[in-house]
Parts: structure tokens; C-alpha cells; sequence
């Protein structure tokens, strides 16, 4: 990424200065010779480093570099101020007008070079670093509407579809009690029908679990993923050990549900893939973070077939990092699975386990 880098100054044998020691060093360069047209340059260009000289007629450096303070589009570009002036009044002028930093005249070209180098290293970085906090603000409100949209959906098959199931469980008992004891044989295919229901309400509990985990809307996170571990074990007969270490505030609700997605596909994928004997499941929480932990003793994977198949883990690894915490996943064959979660410790109100 090409920085760039406006020079201002009203002479033009400093400018031709500037350019000949920054030629050559892959930055983009752009000048203006007077304040207002810096202003309106630096609007245009968007520049990454602005080289400010003081001494110009009608509007003086150390004014404009004010000016550009009180722009929101130009308040954290990096100002360095080239000046021949080199008394203590001088640089608390240009520290209170908003400037990063000083060179003076006449310039030294390595010193030009090395400070340049810094500087626009510096704000690359700080711009990457918010980018990405930008994706990660926008990932987090991409998830919360997914996580409203799939709760609306929940509710909406449990107050239609899993309220007729229910009234419709209701009228089959009813039939079966109102079948006379001659008519017997008109009662084995009602109590088919009345398993079949069964069936198919435990299927939509699921369903509607995977939507929207309820139980962190009844309990803690300690308690809703102990809940789940016991039901997931009950369910597939999978041998489960879970434990817990460690008080636990209260998370963000982005944290808390990217949390028990882990755990939900953590554990499909061992019943899927993994052949293993016994999974744990460990959650502790300390000053610094939050852990998750899910480890088995099935047959494992190597990194490339992890990388292929994915295991149905990739989106988990996305979702945790936009969440703001790390996903890794530790395999080999032989030596079963450990996948590992952790999300920055946040201090409110604490809940004691």
C-alpha cells in the first residue's frame, strides 16, 4: 500500500528540496504552495503524512494545522512541521495547534527519510488495526440480526407449529381414551400416531434449539452449557465430562451464543466424525479471559484434511473472531481433537458458580 504524502510549502525551491529526497522511496506526492490550498488538498487526497511548512504568506502553518485538527476527516493524519524556527515558543505553538512533530530547516535528508519511514508506517498500522475494528463492529451487528432473525423464527414455530402439535397430541389422547373396548384394534394406530407426534415434537425442539438456544435465556452460561452437555450425552450416548472453574460475569450476548454455538457444533462433530469414547468439556474464567475447551479421544485429523473438510468448524472460527475472540483447533491421527476458544475478560457484575 502506497503512502501518501502532501507537502506544503510557498517555495518552490523547498518543495523541489523535499521531492528529490523522498523521489524513489514509493511514496505518492502531492503539494500545495499556500494554506487554503493545503486545506482543500489534503481534503481531496486524503493524505497519510502532510510535511507543513510554517512560514507562508496569509495563512501561517501553525493556523492551518489547526484548521485541519477541527475536520473529522483530517484529525488523526499525522502533521510534521518544517520549520527554520527553532526556539521553545515556536514548537509549543505547533504542539498546541495539533502537530505530531517537528524537522528543522535546512532539512536533513536522512533524517526526512528515517522520520517519513516511521510516520507512515505507523498510520498504516493504525489504520489497519481500525479496519479491522470497523469489520469486527460490522461482523458483530451482522451476527446480532442473524441471532434476532433466527429467535423470531424460534418463536414463531414454537407459538404455531408447536402449539398445534401440542393441541393435536391432546385430541389423540382424547381419541384413544374415547375407543371403545371392542373396537381395540382401532387403538394401536393411534398410539402410532401418538409417538409419531412424539417424534416429531422432540425433532422441532431441536430445531428450534439450534435457532435459538434457550437456555441462556432461563440461566448462566456455566449452567446453559452443563445443561446442553448432560442433554447432548443423554441424546447420543456419548460419555461427556464437563467442568467449570472460575467466576463468570456477564458477557456480551454475542460472546455468550458464539460460546454455545461452539459447544453445539464441538459436539456434532465428534458424534459425526471423531469414533470417540469420551469427550471434556472445560470452561474457566480467570482476570485476563474466558476459555472454552472441547477435547476428545476419537481418531483425529491431519491439518489437511482439517483445511478440506473443515468439519463444519470454519464458520465458527469467522464468527469467534468477529466476536472478538480467538478459535484453535489442535489434531492429529491417533490423538483425537482440542478445540479451544478464548474471549477477553470483561469485568461488570459477577455471578458466583
Amino acid at each position: 500500500m502506497t503512502s501518501k504524502i502532501l507537502i506544503v510549502d510557498d517555495d518552490q525551491n523547498a518543495l523541489h528540496t523535499v521531492t528529490a529526497i523522498l523521489e524513489g522511496e514509493g511514496y505518492t506526492l502531492s503539494y500545495a504552495e499556500d494554506g487554503l490550498d493545503a486545506l482543500h488538498q489534503a481534503e481531496v487526497d486524503s493524505p497519510d503524512l502532510i510535511l507543513l511548512d510554517v512560514m507562508m504568506p496569509v495563512i501561517d502553518g501553525f493556523e492551518v494545522c489547526r484548521m485541519m485538527r477541527e475536520k473529522d476527516d483530517l484529525r488523526e493524519v499525522p502533521i510534521v512541521i518544517l520549520t527554520a524556527l527553532d526556539d521553545r515558543e515556536s514548537k509549543l505553538r505547533g504542539l498546541q495547534a495539533g502537530a505530531d512533530d517537528f524537522l528543522s530547516k535546512p532539512l536533513d535528508p536522512q533524517e526526512l527519510r528515517a522520520r517519513v519511514a516511521t510516520i507512515t508506517r505507523l498510520n498504516r498500522y493504525r489504520t489497519l488495526l481500525q479496519q479491522r475494528e470497523e469489520l469486527r463492529i460490522m461482523g458483530e451487528r451482522v451476527m446480532n440480526a442473524d441471532e434476532e432473525q433466527r429467535q423470531e423464527i424460534a418463536r414463531e414455530i414454537n407459538d404455531t407449529i408447536g402449539q398445534a402439535l401440542t393441541d393435536h397430541q391432546v385430541q389423540l389422547h382424547q381419541l384413544l381414551e374415547s375407543v371403545p373396548d371392542r373396537f381395540a384394534d382401532f387403538r394401536s394406530p393411534i398410539i402410532d400416531l401418538i409417538a409419531e407426534t412424539d417424534t416429531i415434537f422432540t425433532r422441532l425442539n431441536l430445531i428450534v434449539q439450534k435457532l435459538r438456544p434457550p437456555l441462556l435465556d432461563k440461566m448462566s452460561l456455566p449452567d446453559a452449557l452443563r445443561e446442553y452437555s448432560s442433554d447432548f450425552a443423554l441424546r447420543t450416548e456419548l460419555p461427556i465430562r464437563f467442568e467449570v472453574d472460575g467466576e463468570f460475569s456477564r458477557l456480551p450476548e454475542s460472546v455468550s451464543i458464539t460460546l454455545y454455538r461452539v459447544l453445539q457444533e464441538a459436539l456434532t462433530n465428534v458424534v459425526k466424525h471423531a469414533e470417540a469414547t469420551q469427550t471434556w468439556v472445560t470452561l474457566v474464567s480467570n482476570e485476563q479471559e474466558i476459555t472454552l475447551t472441547v477435547q476428545d479421544n476419537g481418531k483425529g485429523t491431519t491439518k489437511k484434511e482439517l483445511a478440506m473438510v473443515g468439519h463444519g468448524l470454519h464458520g465458527l472460527r469467522e464468527r469467534t473472531t468477529l466476536s472478538g475472540g480467538t478459535f484453535h483447533i489442535v489434531s492429529s491421527p491417533g490423538y483425537g481433537m482440542i478445540i479451544t476458544v478464548r474471549f477477553p475478560q470483561i469485568q461488570p457484575e459477577t455471578i458466583q458458580v
